[in-house]
């Protein structure tokens, strides 16, 4: 064990059950707890809180705000450490596809997609995937292991790093990377509270989004939860033979609960349920198709994003031809839907949507 496999205990935290572990991923309650312990005033927990989320301090020595005992006592006990960015590379459309290496030497893929107002980042949060979606690269590795708070925030801070991402520029934050965020939602929500909190990162909720498969009572969890992320469904087939044959979740959770459960939803004003719809050449860009997919998305609140099939490992798929594309999204906007054709970015590198994998890196681990 290296010594920063370890995060910091978020409740109950003392400064000897803290020795070597890693103070990246703390959320305020932790810091509240570890320098309560220390008999230190409550307001050193928000200066650290600060200083690593807002400021991006990654040593105690560059937290003047802290007495210099203080600091000293922490850098022998407490690191500061995010996951690191390596063999990055950067797409004709001027996103980059992270690879991001973990404490235990695993890696997952992140994104960073900046736009002239704004960027967007894509990030994981798990090693592989479960859900073995057939047109996926991630769900062709199987499950290795969920990511904690610090490795979910820690794609974040790296690539904000990296990017010298002003801190007054938009920052838009998608869970669409490697992995189903419901299926390790403490950990994504622990996440989330750290990205959001004013004292911090401070990025507003509305601008973070999470990507589900249909995980159906990870979705009525989240529904309980206020604040929460925005809630993307990603469906991909319009009757529940043709989706349980590419995403076997759907053999549990089929397109009927998957509608309950997103009519329960609870959506604030002007929220829509995006619906992520991945167009495959001869198997899902049917007209037959568009009109079952506009019933489904009638049902709630909703947006449809039409995405072309990104090419991963397997000859068995095909993105559609561009003319079929363009006749759906005309047919769901007559039907009075918000619908766009969403271009991935990143795809010549290996980072858009669908293509993100660890078996590029796995010799390294």
């Amino acid at each position: 064990m290296t010594s920063w496999d370890r995060e910091a205990p978020e409740i109950g935290a003392s400064f000897l059950n803290l020795l070597n572990s890693n103070a990246a991923g703390m959320g305020l309650e932790g810091f509240q707890s570890l320098f309560h312990g220390l008999g230190e005033p409550s307001y050193r927990a928000l200066q650290a809180f600060e200083g690593i989320y807002k400021n991006r301090w990654h040593s105690w020595d560059q937290f003047s705000n802290l007495p210099k005992g203080l600091r000293e006592k922490l850098t022998s006990a407490l690191l500061i450490k995010w996951p690191e960015l390596e063999q990055s590379k950067v797409s004709t459309d001027g996103s980059t596809k992270h690879a991001a290496k973990l404490a235990d030497g695993k890696y997952v893929e992140c994104v960073y997609i900046p736009y002239e107002n704004r960027a967007t980042m894509c990030i994981s949060s798990q090693v592989g995937c479960a859900m073995g979606c057939t047109f996926c690269a991630t769900g062709r590795m199987g499950l290795i292991r969920n990511l904690t708070v610090a490795e979910i925030v820690g794609q974040v801070m790296a690539m904000a790093t990296r990017h010298r991402h002003p801190k007054e520029l938009p920052l838009n934050i998608v869970m669409m990377g490697m992995g189903e965020p419901l299926h390790n939602l403490g950990h994504v929500l622990g996440a989330f509270a750290i990205l959001i909190h004013p004292r911090g990162l401070s990025v507003p909720p509305w601008r973070i989004t999470i990507s589900t498969s249909g995980l159906v009572p990870g979705i009525l969890t989240l529904g309980e939860r206020s604040p929460r992320p925005r809630l993307a469904l990603s469906l991909n087939a319009t009757t529940d033979e043709s989706r349980s044959r590419i995403m076997p979740v759907n053999s549990v959770w089929g397109l009927a609960e998957l509608a309950n459960a997103l009519r329960s939803f609870p959506l604030g004003t002007g929220e829509r349920v995006t619906l992520e719809y991945v167009v495959i050449k001869g198997f899902s860009d049917g007209m037959d198709d568009s009109e079952r997919l506009s019933v489904f998305a009638s049902q709630f609140s909703s947006k449809i994003n039409l995405i072309p099939y990104n090419p991963c490992a397997g000859p068995e798929f095909e993105p559609p031809e561009e003319k079929m594309l363009n006749e759906m999204g005309r047919c769901l906007a007559e039907r009075g839907h918000i619908v766009s054709i969403r271009r991935s970015r990143g795809q010549d590198v290996g980072g858009a949507c669908g293509q993100l994998t660890m078996a590029n890196y796995c010799h390294l681990s």
